[in-house]
């Protein structure tokens, strides 16, 4: 492993570096998200004798607990990458992430061991939603730091190409096991393949780690400050507010037009899922395209004006989007709809890492960027889905329109305090 500080890197080794800090994100976010995608076949298996809609709502209060234990991650694994480095943080997260998929993947249903099942089934969500704390803060730093002076915002972007990228393959691993064993072989085991892919998939990333060079000089990591709370909040609190709030409505908006509309779709609008989960797949293709794309405006406009685009037109734009898609007669309609709301949010999603690592001095970087994206995403993000789902329940769905709208004018308001990174970055110091 080497000091990109004390070492220059080459192109081909910066590529490299970015490739391999990349694919470590793409197979942590898979795991993390093929858990949503196959809800709608192993509820009933975990929470029996209820109607569908209490079985979903009750699988994804799991994967929102997933998302409550990321702030502890995003402290732990922050505090750990600024003390021992980005390249180990990343590797044993990833790791930790494929344990979770592993243990969910072999895990008895209620009908073998009753009340245990649903019990173990939330230990695994719980280290995967750990691992994953971890991993977005370290990879947002690393990547950041690897990407250099030159097009930070393309290169940055790569950290959503991947995590878009890792919902992507869930989502296409879905699809063919839909078509191989159908709505019956899917729930009565199909879905446990999908989380065995995962795991060992996490196992792969140890052949990648020699590529990712290290970032943060053997003096930032040994400072006594390096990875301090006490450090991060006596300097750094008010980047630490401005990413907690742009966070709450990037979030919030991502996970409403990703993994909750695959539920939407089904639930509201009434496809089948496996038309559900075609249209995703071919939306989400487009969505991971637009990141680079985005990223290399940012180059040009800066990272604020990105962020008050995105949490302006959001918090216009979101209430009719959803009016819209419920209504929606035909897939190539809700398509169009769902398209582009997240094109609205790729503005956000683009820079999401890089914006919130130049608010941050290298020793506290990571812990600062992991834990206020772990708080704000587990609040908002996290509980998109069991939020959405009791305002259906309570019969006014169209509430939760308006409720993602109300943070993305949160997330304006805290855009208007960002500063014009493009001619002094912390990144560069």
């Amino acid at each position: 492993m080497s000091d990109s500080l004390t070492v220059p890197l080459t192109d081909a080794m910066r590529l490299r570096a970015i490739v391999a800090g990349s694919a470590g994100n793409l197979i942590e976010w898979y795991d993390f998200y093929v858990y949503a995608f196959t809800a709608l076949y192993f509820s009933s298996e975990f929470f029996p004798k209820s109607d569908p809609l209490v079985q979903i709502m009750a699988t994804s209060g799991i994967f929102a607990v997933g998302f409550l234990m990321r702030p502890f991650g995003g402290w732990y694994f922050g505090r750990y990458a600024d003390r021992k480095g980005r390249q180990a943080a990343m590797v044993v997260s990833v790791l930790m992430m494929g344990a979770g998929a592993l243990l969910i993947a072999v895990l008895p249903t209620y009908a073998r061991i009753g009340a245990a099942a649903p019990a173990l089934l939330l230990v695994g969500r719980m280290l995967q939603g750990f691992s994953t704390g971890g991993q977005y803060g370290t990879a947002a730093t690393y990547l950041s730091e690897i990407a250099g002076p030159k097009r930070r915002g393309f290169w940055s972007s790569f950290q959503y190409v991947t995590l878009i990228g890792g919902q992507l393959t869930a989502t296409l691993v879905i699809l063919v096991l839909q078509q191989v064993f159908g709505e019956a072989g899917m729930k009565e085991w199909g879905w446990r393949i999908a989380f065995a892919i995962g795991a060992v998939a996490a196992g792969a990333i140890i052949l990648l780690r020699d590529h990712m060079h290290e970032t943060a000089s053997a003096a930032d990591r040994q400072g006594g400050h390096a990875g301090s709370l006490v450090e991060l909040f006596r300097h750094s609190t008010r980047a630490f507010l401005i990413v907690a709030a742009l966070t709450a409505g990037g979030s919030l908006m991502f996970y409403s037009f990703t993994t909750y509309m695959q539920k939407f779709l089904v639930l509201t609008v009434g496809m089948s899922k496996e038309t559900a989960t075609l249209l995703m797949t071919v939306v989400l293709i487009v969505f991971m395209v637009q990141q680079p794309l985005m990223g290399l405006l940012s180059d040009r406009i800066g990272r604020r004006t990105n962020m008050i685009v995105f949490a302006g037109l959001g918090a216009v734009c979101t209430p009719f989007l959803f009016g819209a898609l419920a209504t929606a007669q035909s897939p190539v309609s809700a398509f169009l709809l769902i398209a582009a709301g997240l094109t609205i949010c790729s503005f956000y999603t683009a820079v999401s890492g890089l914006f919130k690592a130049e608010l941050f001095p290298v020793h506290v970087r990571a812990l600062g960027v992991g834990l206020a994206y772990g708080l704000a995403n587990a609040l908002f993000g996290g509980t998109a889905e069991n939020v959405a789902l009791a305002f259906k329940q309570a019969g006014v769905e169209h509430g939760f329109y308006w409720y993602v709208s109300a943070f993305c004018v949160v997330s304006l308001i805290a855009a208007l305090m960002l500063p014009d990174t493009r001619r002094d970055n912390p990144l560069d110091r």
